[in-house]
């Protein structure tokens, strides 16, 4: 958590002292991604140039493997969705039984009611998610409004789901778990009964 005075320090070490946030990460204690993350989100009074490096190191450290950049920024998403004023705005994301292999399930949190919906998926890859918003979609018919999402790839077909469903989809800022947090939530209570490790496969859908 960002305190003041954890502000005042980190922007003290950066551009007084002219630390990098990997150092001022390890002698606070924190990971130097939060750092670069509380940079990004205007919570530090410091901008890319004011580093070390002029920010070259936060472009080669980004996590780009299952990821992807495109899509609609979560700051364009309309004000109703994130005050929960109407019913149809969902989170998604998806629990993994394994690392590398096995299967995986989908999990829609509508933001308003914390309805949820677990669907399994039949691969981990985007086709897969995409079919499981399609079949979603059709459940819900027109009450499917918006889907905020992170940049795993298992979204790149993003526009496919738009074109057919009609839904918006919003994309939440990298390492920024809380802008889902319902599907968060939710996520943490369905490792209950899929603790990391189990064979989802190995489940049956009751």
């Amino acid at each position: 958590m960002l305190t003041k005075n954890l502000k005042h320090l980190v922007e003290e070490k950066i551009q007084v002292q002219k630390w990098s946030p990997e150092q001022v990460a390890h002698v606070v204690g924190i990971a130097y991604k939060t750092v670069y993350n509380w940079i990004d989100q205007g919570w530090l009074d410091v901008q890319l140039p004011d580093l070390p490096d002029h920010g070259i190191r936060r472009h080669r450290a980004k996590e780009n493997r299952g990821t992807f950049s495109h899509g609609r920024s979560i700051e364009e998403r309309p004000h109703k969705v994130e005050t929960r004023q109407e019913f149809g705005h969902f989170e998604a994301d998806t629990v993994l039984s394994g690392k590398r292999k096995g299967q995986a399930v989908a999990t829609f949190v509508e933001r308003k009611s914390r309805l949820t919906i677990v669907k399994r998926l039949h691969g981990r890859d985007s086709q897969s998610m995409t079919q499981a918003v399609l079949e979603l979609a059709s459940q819900l018919q027109d009450k499917l409004k918006t889907l905020t999402v992170d940049h795993g790839k298992k979204f790149a077909n993003y526009q496919a789901i738009e074109q057919r469903t009609g839904t918006l989809v919003y994309f939440a800022h990298a390492y920024s778990p809380h802008e889902r947090g319902r599907n968060e939530n939710r996520n943490r209570v369905l490792r209950r009964f899929i603790p990391k490790g189990q064979a989802i496969e190995e489940l049956s859908d009751h």
